[in-house]
């Protein structure tokens, strides 16, 4: 850029005052604003708050004599922040210093253009600058990137470089792909290749890619790094996992979450609940529970269909044949097989209508580890239903872990049984049939079975963020009948035996889905309206702890769109119009993978009770009152595409609190008019025909 010393040293007037032809004229006015040149010249002008930025660049482009196009250059102040038509008048009027600098699509041409000089010595220090480029400036310097060959030149230097090159590269890479652009130009080889690098014991790069799948091992590399000492590892593999299961495609689900559970992958997580230097995992650890409950809610409402499924019928075959039973025919001429091990149909898609897949793997699971079906040669009036038992198992541990629908997880600490849910399941059926037995108990007696094993697992799964395993083993596998029926009794005083009736079952998932959504709604308006926020502080050193932050306010607020988290930087709190014209920075909220909690330290004056350092994000925040804490942290959670996790007891006790007030409210209209509520609705036979209608009363 050429320019005159004299001209810039003079150039002292106001840019861009209208004169009675129209024109924009120079007039001598007090300056302002000092802008300083990419030679480091500063002019000190003023600037017409009226203008728009492309106006302002012109007119200092004239009064700078500079001869390349207005178009080719841009301002920021010293923050490096670009300044756009939305933040002009807020930096003219603070008196912001400001800079000369490229513009985003002329940065974007040069940096293309170094990429492909593979001669060019600083090509680490471009590929940190364009991560830089990309995360900070965004659509006008990535579509200028793409269109000036850029990320063909990118793939390039990933098939031929290594070490930091390679992951500033893919840093980039990850970064381009996280905007709204069409991605079908790369090629498997080049996903491939980034599985390869992925899959190398000595790689510590997190990236996300779909085809992972080709790559043998890979999964095994991810899991594994679970057990690493390092923390930030066993974070990276933990966020890549919760990535995979967030938005694993319906074509490839059922087979990734099968390889996860090959690979054990719950134990794993399970051993990390345990470690106690677990605070930064804690928020990963509790977005991976909450994948888990989706898991375990798709299972169960996934139909059993042995004809069009495989699978389905492979595992009712193993079933099968582990009972030891043998097919008869009753004295109506049909077919006795599943009745004999305690269905009350043959209709095997009706009996797991209810608890689905996970109903059929739970009972293939239980069969398979400890097949003692030596009760099953008692009288068929006595003799334990089986099958039946264990599907309301299912029912009974679904009903305590909350597993009511997908995207609805309130759990705010970890649930290490949970994560082992088939090995409760056994537990607890074996329970149900040593109480079908020490009871005596024949059929009309199922729902007083029932009654006692749901006593026991809540008991038996108390406090389970705390307890050891053996003492749930412990609990289901040495109480007493008398003991847990004496305990029932006493529970049968406090609470009504209608809340164990299956309608009421079913009318509490549907309070409990409610209840979670007029929460959240709840949460996000809080969101909506916006608040200011202390910045985090980097606490690196004793000298940092003390050092306050240039602008120490943050002004935070959700657009209506609910996609964009918009929020501005202040040395002081000023009055935030509606709207979003003072808040020029925002956060994709598409791209929020995880809301992480105790990451920075405290403003100064403000007292802990510890003194762990704590390095803050650009995107940290300090949350100090407990109910700001609940909105924030449960409604960036809620707005997630993956639902996240709720993070405070505060949200999680609302949600529960009115799941229960509208469950009361609902049986006290039932119960003052006296209405029964049956145990079970049992449908009535299909039509033989197609001949009838529904009568309009």
């Amino acid at each position: 850029m050429s320019t005159s010393a004299h001209n810039a040293a003079n150039a002292r007037n106001t840019l861009g005052q209208p004169t009675a032809n129209g024109t924009k004229a120079k007039t001598a006015l007090v300056p302002t604003n000092n802008v300083t040149t990419m030679e480091g010249l500063t002019v000190r002008t003023r600037i017409d708050p009226t203008l728009t930025v492309d106006d302002v660049m012109k007119q200092l482009c004239i009064s700078l004599e500079i001869k390349q196009p207005p178009s080719s250059f841009a301002l920021r102040d010293e923050t490096d922040e670009l300044v756009t038509n939305d933040n002009l008048r807020k930096k003219i009027k603070n008196k912001v210093n400001l800079k000369l600098v490229n513009a985003p699509a002329r940065e974007a041409r040069e940096t293309a253009e170094k990429l492909g000089n593979r001669s060019d010595r600083n090509l680490r220090l471009t590929l940190f600058s364009l991560h830089k480029f990309i995360r900070h400036r965004r659509r006008d310097f990535a579509r200028e990137f793409l269109d000036h060959n850029g990320l063909n030149e990118l793939v390039d230097v990933i098939f031929n470089t290594h070490g930091n090159t390679l992951a500033y590269a893919l840093t980039a890479m990850q970064n381009l792909m996280e905007l709204e652009y069409g991605w079908e130009t790369l090629t498997d080889a080049f996903i491939l290749r980034v599985v390869q690098i992925l899959s190398s014991p000595q790689s510590l790069i997190n990236v996300v890619f779909e085809q992972m799948r080709k790559e043998r091992g890979l999964l095994e590399t991810v899991v594994n790094r679970l057990g690493s000492a390092d923390t930030a590892m066993a974070q990276y593999s933990m966020m890549l996992i919760n990535s995979l299961l967030s938005h694993a495609s319906d074509a490839r689900w059922e087979e990734f979450i099968s390889e996860l559970e090959r690979l054990n992958v719950r134990k794993a997580v399970v051993r990390l609940m345990s470690l106690h230097t677990i605070e930064d995992l804690t928020s990963c650890i509790l977005d991976f529970q909450a994948n888990i409950v989706r898991v375990t809610y798709r299972k169960k409402t996934t139909i059993v269909d042995p004809e069009a499924e495989e699978a389905h019928a492979t595992a009712l075959n193993v079933i099968w044949a582990h009972s030891k039973l043998e097919q008869e025919v009753d004295e109506k001429g049909e077919v006795l097989k599943w009745r004999k091990l305690g269905f009350e149909t043959e209709d095997i898609v009706q009996e797991f209508s209810e608890v689905g897949l996970l109903g059929l793997e739970c009972l293939k699971r239980f069969v398979e580890s400890d097949p003692d079906f030596s009760k099953l040669s008692r009288p068929a009036e006595r003799r334990c239903p089986l099958a039946k038992a264990s599907n309301e198992v299912v029912e009974l541990l679904s009903e305590h872990w909350a597993i009511f629908a997908p995207g609805y997880s309130t759990s705010t600490t970890f649930q290490p049984f949970f994560l082992d849910f088939h090995k409760v399941h056994s537990l607890a059926t074996h329970f149900f049939m040593r109480m079908w037995s020490e009871s005596g108990a024949a059929t009309d007696d199922f729902t007083r079975v029932v009654a006692l094993v749901r006593s026991q697992v809540k008991v038996a799964l108390r406090r389970e963020n705390v307890r050891p395993w053996h003492e749930v083993e412990q609990e289901f596998m040495e109480c007493e009948y008398r003991a847990v029926r004496d305990r029932q009794m006493k529970e049968l005083e406090l609470e009504d035996d209608l809340l164990s009736k299956v309608p009421v079952r079913n009318l509490r998932a549907k309070l409990y889905k409610e209840s979670y959504e007029f929460v959240r709604q709840q949460r996000i308006q809080c969101l909506l309206q916006g608040a200011w926020f202390v910045n985090a502080i980097p606490q690196s050193s004793p000298r940092d702890a003390a050092r306050r932050p240039h602008r120490p306010w943050r002004f935070m607020r959700l657009d209506t769109g609910l996609k964009y988290l918009h929020y501005v930087d202040s040395a002081i709190k000023f009055p935030v119009r509606n709207g979003l014209e003072d808040l020029p920075e925002r956060i994709d909220i598409s791209m929020i993978s995880e809301i992480a909690t105790n990451t920075c330290a405290p403003p100064p004056n403000i007292l802990r009770d510890h003194s762990d350092p704590h390095v803050a994000s650009p995107l940290s925040f300090s949350l100090l009152n407990q109910s700001r804490w609940a909105d924030w942290t449960d409604g960036l959670n809620m707005l997630r595409r993956d639902g996240g996790h709720v993070a405070s007891k505060e949200t999680a006790g609302f949600v529960q609190a009115l799941t229960e007030i509208g469950l009361k409210i609902k049986l006290l209209d039932l119960s003052g008019e006296m209405v029964e509520i049956p145990s079970g609705l049992v449908s009535g036979p299909p039509p033989l025909n197609t001949d009838f209608f529904f009568s309009d009363l």
